[in-house]
């Protein structure tokens, strides 16, 4: 069974906590520890906020997340030409911003940028779950298809 969201938002920064609650609450509901959620929300956060300020002007910008075999993935896609990841400097250590690319790859298990010519660019989030005892999260991602 694989449970999956997938959002079309405007490029507003009111956007980033209605997907941040509904990726939150479905992952509550299959039982994710709080831990993992947590982690998973500053991604996503991080990931859509680069978005918003730093991506090419457009209306809107693409999130979709999907669980399934233990693992969350989620992709931020926007309409911009993307970046090179390598050449981000890390920022001060007093600065104030600049932080999101080291954020996301702390606490993901694997993340992938991916420029696509004149079709944007694509930040893919990989978080492995845990389950509190009892959920169902784990049943059901074992049922068949």
């Amino acid at each position: 069974m694989e449970t999956t969201i997938a959002l079309r938002l405007p490029r507003d920064a009111a956007s980033v906590p209605l997907v941040r609650q509904m990726l939150e609450g479905t992952l509550r509901s299959l039982g994710v520890e709080q831990q993992v959620r947590d982690d998973i929300e500053l991604m996503l956060t991080e990931a859509c906020s680069n978005v918003i300020k730093h991506a090419e002007p457009s209306d809107c910008y693409r999130v979709s997340a999907a669980v399934f075999d233990h693992m969350c993935i989620i992709k931020v896609v926007d309409a911009g030409g993307g970046f090179d990841p390598r050449e981000i400097v890390d920022p001060e250590p007093n600065a104030d911003h600049g932080r999101g690319l080291q954020i996301m790859r702390a606490l993901a298990d694997d993340i992938r940028f991916t420029n696509r010519a004149q079709k944007g660019a694509v930040v893919c989030l990989e978080k492995r779950l845990r389950y509190v005892p009892g959920a169902a999260g784990p049943h059901l991602m074992t049922m068949p298809a």
